[in-house]
């Protein structure tokens, strides 16, 4: 891809703050499941949870040029 593209506001707001919001109000949720003593609650943390280390992971191999 070229590099320009990386550069760009609306592509990062697209692939990464976007979906970090989503992985914040999956946690949120599943917090609020948990707090109100639903044990279904820790799918959504742990959902959330991986959905942010994914976000994550993408932004370091993208800062480092390994995609």
């Amino acid at each position: 891809m070229n590099s320009e593209l990386y550069h760009d506001s609306s592509f990062l707001m697209m692939v990464f703050v976007m979906p970090g919001l989503f992985g914040l109000s999956l946690l949120g949720e599943g917090i609020n499941k948990i707090m109100n003593y639903d044990p279904r609650g820790w799918l959504g943390v742990i959902s959330g949870g991986l959905f942010i280390v994914i976000i994550v992971v993408a932004f370091v191999m993208i800062k480092m040029g390994g995609v």
